[in-house]
């Protein structure tokens, strides 16, 4: 890999970490569509190298600093945490089944709708 892309993708990375640790958003917001408009990647690559991210605890840190100061309910992350591994799970597959295209427009729509309810709504 070209040097110039690694400091790129560590780049990305920081940007990315320090959003997550700043309002709590990463891969699905940030790194999805860098990867997808930056780097050419496809939909599909784009979603499932961030979803390797979160094989090693990435936000352990970010967590950590939230965590002491009484920030973190344990229990619905675990809690959360068996119910992102179904559903991740069962996501990725249907994902596998789409073409580029619908899956982009999907993606887009998710994040529209989440802008809207923000921006507009309690």
């Amino acid at each position: 890999m070209d040097a110039g892309y690694i400091l790129l993708f560590i780049l990305l990375g920081v940007i990315a970490g320090i959003l997550s640790g700043l309002i709590g958003i990463g891969g699905g917001v940030i790194i999805v569509p860098a990867l997808v408009f930056l780097f050419g990647f496809t939909q599909h690559q784009a979603q499932g190298t961030t979803l390797a991210l979160l094989v090693p605890p990435i936000g352990i840190l970010a967590a950590w600093s939230y965590y002491r100061r009484g920030d973190v309910n344990i229990e619905a992350a675990v809690l959360i945490v068996i119910g992102f591994l179904l559903g991740s799970l069962f996501g990725a597959r249907i994902a596998a089944g789409l073409s580029d295209v619908v899956l982009k427009k999907i993606f887009g729509v998710c994040l529209l709708l989440i802008a809207i309810r923000m921006i507009f709504f309690r």
